[in-house]
């Protein structure tokens, strides 16, 4: 299967990865999106945020989480009180895939196939190597199916601290999985919806709290 490990740079610096990301052709959604939306933080990151795929507004600007639910994610690490500049964010799916409605020009969000979060996902093990962080921290089920696989179920485990493969991190590493920052946008009661997603987001700030009561569910 074609993948993305041709493209990768041999360099695990962030500025070589994103820059060789755009030449990516790993799997077929370059060919409609404007371009590659690669992840956007310090390298010494706490904290990896993954996403699903860029959305409208990403994919025009060229950098994740700037719509509305990267809007609603800024708001929620201030009210659980996580340093946002500790914070790296990025998405399973490096490229918007879409559909428009007949005669119509808006693109509309389509979610990734497996096939492509599979190609793509050698651009997010190199973020994770790059960066190194404390906690991973999965927005969606297909964030944390990309690395956790399709057996791992976010509307069970969400907020439950697990431990990252080992064959894919050089040291044990946390993540932990809620949901993505747009199904609180669209909830019918996004209060409630916003209420559990910062009670996940405050086990996440636990782990990177001094004296944090966070546990490894097995």
């Amino acid at each position: 299967m074609t993948d993305a490990s041709d493209y990768l740079p041999g360099s695990r610096r962030l500025p070589d990865l994103r820059t060789a990301v755009q030449q990516c052709r790993g799997c077929d959604l370059y060919q409609d999106a404007t371009q590659a939306v690669f992840g956007e933080g310090p390298q010494d990151a706490k904290l990896l945020f993954v996403g699903e795929q860029p959305g409208d507004a990403e994919d025009r600007e060229g950098e994740p989480f700037v719509g509305p639910a990267g809007r609603l994610l800024d708001r929620a690490l201030r009210d659980c009180g996580i340093d946002r500049e500790q914070v790296y964010v990025t998405n399973a799916v490096k490229h918007f895939r879409f559909t428009r409605p007949e005669r119509g020009k808006q693109r509309l969000h389509k979610k990734p196939s497996r096939g492509q979060i599979l190609a793509c996902r050698p651009w997010l093990l190199a973020e994770l190597g790059g960066t190194d962080p404390d906690v991973v921290v999965f927005l969606g089920a297909t964030a944390a199916q990309s690395v956790l696989g399709t057996g791992f179920k976010v509307t069970e485990r969400r907020g439950q601290v697990v431990d990252l493969p080992e064959e894919l991190v050089h040291r044990p590493m946390h993540a932990v999985a809620t949901v993505h920052p747009s199904s609180v946008l669209r909830a019918p009661d996004r209060d409630a919806a916003y209420t559990a997603f910062t009670a996940d987001l405050r086990v996440v700030g636990d782990l990177v709290t001094p004296g944090g009561r966070a546990k490894v569910s097995g």
